[in-house]
């Protein structure tokens, strides 16, 4: 099989390489790529977002399954367009994909199917959404509508906060169109859960659980990220149940509306005293939950795509290996306000020869032969192991191996 993966980052990185172990494989391709998966994969250069031209692309290479990484194509229409075109793609319509594309959305289906979720508004007026502010008090979770790569969700200890949130959403357009409704929420407390399954519009399939750090600095103090690193399976969780009551009933009422769920579904729990509840859901895996997840994989994971695709997923199953995975982000400096971009990065053969470590490349480039940071989050440094700290030992193990003086990472991931 001829197969697309779209994106450029670490998660991207990771899809194309458990793709490329598949005999089903003849060949890959990455659009656009970065130069971790020119290792093993034909880079394209054709920007995620291009729709247009990921179809021509596709028509004419006679691919036979696009894997999509990021959201943004997704909402946007990606799979539609395959569609027309006659090329699987393993992703939600742009219909489906509003799951993730709005907030309010999502919170009114969690409402019709009866899955637990915090209390919640949504508001297309600033003075509205401040006045509810002044009468609900704190702490309230303020978030864009829209999508807003990661930069929209406020969580506000303070009325003030919150108010400061709405204006900036609001009436400043600090998110652009992203910000122009918003939803505000209960501020649920408890340790939070990823849950990942894989699904074709009618069954699923679990992928795992996952649990990332979003602050930039230990001890989950600074600003939210885009994830600093995850670690898998999260411990004391039973995803089994949780699939019955998150998953399965989003399927259920997606495809009652006539907009049924194929691909990738990504529920972010909130483990909260009362029990579990839905923070959110993401139509695509999370980044750098994927990192952490695949390498435990033992099935193809070819033939578990194609069948999402084709509606087959009814008694399909997959093999994990048993063990743990912790993967670290190493972030340029200045990441997530500034990025200090253009520094040399050393040591990565040395890295991923420590056992149980794999690198997987995101904001990067090459120049005159040397490897160069080209974005915010440079690379994920991955450990596998029979246990948690085992994991986390082989990956901080391999992170001290990287020469990078200009880029961070956090300790504590995992720990």
């Amino acid at each position: 099989m001829r197969v697309l993966v779209v994106g450029s980052g670490g998660r991207e990185h990771a899809l194309a390489w458990a793709l490329s172990a598949s005999p089903l494989l003849s060949q890959l391709f990455v659009a656009p790529g970065n130069p971790g998966t020119a290792a093993f994969a034909t880079n394209v250069p054709i920007a995620a977002m291009d729709i247009a031209h990921l179809v021509r692309f596709a028509r004419q290479e006679k691919i036979d399954l696009v894997m999509p990484g990021p959201e943004g194509p997704l909402v946007a229409g990606l799979a539609d367009a395959m569609a027309e075109a006659g090329i699987r793609c393993c992703g939600p319509s742009r219909a489906a994909a509003q799951l993730e594309g709005s907030k309010a959305f999502t919170k009114v289906l969690c409402d019709d199917a009866g899955i637990p979720t915090a209390l919640w508004e949504r508001f297309d007026e600033p003075e509205a959404a401040i006045d509810f502010i002044r009468r609900r008090g704190a702490p309230v979770v303020v978030k864009a509508d829209g999508l807003a790569a990661g930069k929209g969700v406020v969580v506000a200890a303070t009325e003030a906060e919150a108010e400061a949130a709405v204006t900036a959403m609001m009436q400043e357009g600090a998110l652009g169109g992203a910000g122009q409704s918003v939803v505000i929420e209960e501020c649920m407390t408890g340790p939070e859960c990823s849950l990942f399954a894989l699904c074709d519009g009618t069954d699923a399939v679990f992928l795992g659980t996952a649990r990332d750090h979003k602050r930039v600095g230990d001890g989950d103090v600074g600003p939210n990220t885009g994830g600093m690193g995850a670690f898998t399976p999260v411990p004391d969780f039973d995803p089994l149940p949780a699939m019955d009551v998150f998953i399965r009933p989003a399927l259920a009422e997606m495809a009652r509306r006539g907009t049924p769920f194929r691909g990738i579904l990504y529920a972010g729990l909130m483990l909260t005293p009362d029990g579990a509840r839905l923070v959110e859901y993401n139509v695509r895996f999370g980044d750098p939950e994927c990192q952490a997840m695949l390498p435990l994989l033992r099935s193809d994971l070819l033939p578990g795509l194609i069948a999402a695709c084709d509606g087959e997923l009814a008694g399909f199953d997959l093999r994990w290996r048993p063990g743990c995975a912790v993967a670290v982000v190493m972030a340029a400096e200045g990441y997530p306000a500034a990025p200090r971009g253009g520094t040399v990065i050393d040591g990565l053969e040395a890295a991923a020869s420590v056992p149980g470590a794999l690198i997987f490349q995101s904001g990067t480039r090459v120049e005159h032969g040397r490897l160069l940071a080209d974005g915010g989050r440079v690379l994920t440094i991955v450990g596998t192991g029979d246990t948690h700290a085992a994991a986390r030992s082989a990956a901080y193990a391999a992170v001290d191996h990287v020469r990078w003086p200009e880029g961070f990472c956090r300790r504590d991931i995992g720990g």
